[in-house]
């Protein structure tokens, strides 16, 4: 066989190593963020943690929790006091499923980074027979769906969340439905830590929620063109949001 032809085989060798690691890094990355979807289910919140890099951070609802001291006191401090009593596990008669949707994943060229868009849309509520005293624990049901735009890293040959931002971008009673969500129908942050003792590090200017809809942006160009996908603003909405003020 000639020096020309086993070039040409060790190329196309190194190039299906290549991709089959790619692949087998989507499906890791895949496994990883439905496995987080799955803890969350459950109000599995240490282990949650324990899915982010040391430096990770968490872009949620108008604010940023950084480093995994930022990430515990938003899962643990604020999650798991808020919702289950501080039990680290589901309790009785509190839904919370976080099904993990239409994900699509970018491995970088450095093979350590990785990019996904997903999106969840989750179920939740408080049974009326498990109800407690404070505002938050009365019984309700409602939805809710946003876009995750995350990224990922390799640490000691294993994939973790390094920036988990989550959009929530609509909510709705389950009685009244969507039609009649009001604005801002959960608060944003407006204090950072330790103002607030499970506050984030910062806030995010311009966070919206349902019923304001605009585009979530996109990591990657448009497969086919290589544009940016960008999404036009009707001009009427943007007369509404500046008489709103």
């Amino acid at each position: 066989m000639s020096d020309d032809r086993i070039a040409v085989l060790e190329g196309k060798l190194a190039e299906l190593e290549r991709r089959l690691t790619v692949r087998e890094d989507e499906l890791d990355i895949r496994k990883l963020q439905h496995l987080y979807g799955y803890l969350i289910d459950k109000c599995m919140y240490n282990e949650t943690v324990d899915l982010f890099t040391d430096d990770g951070e968490v872009r949620f609802f108008g604010g940023i929790w950084k480093g995994k001291e930022g990430v515990r006191r938003l899962y643990v401090e604020r999650f798991q006091g808020r919702f289950t009593y501080g039990n680290n596990g589901p309790i009785d008669g509190f839904l919370l499923d976080h099904p993990q949707l239409q994900d699509i994943i970018h491995i970088q060229d450095d093979g350590v980074t990785a990019l996904a868009r997903a999106r969840s849309m989750m179920q939740a509520g408080r049974h009326k027979d498990y109800e407690g005293d404070a505002p938050h624990l009365k019984a309700r049901q409602w939805w809710e769906g946003g876009i995750y735009e995350n990224t990922y890293k390799k640490v000691d040959g294993k994939w973790r969340i390094h920036i988990l931002n989550y959009m929530p971008v609509w909510h709705a009673d389950f009685e009244s439905g969507w039609a009649n969500t009001p604005h801002e129908y959960v608060p944003f942050p407006k204090v950072t830590w330790p103002q607030d003792p499970t506050g984030p590090d910062e806030l995010i200017e311009g966070h919206w929620l349902w019923p304001t809809h605009k585009l979530n942006a996109f990591h990657f160009p448009h497969p086919i063109t290589g544009e940016e996908m960008v999404a036009q603003r009707w001009q009427g909405d943007i007369e509404r949001e500046k008489a709103r003020g």
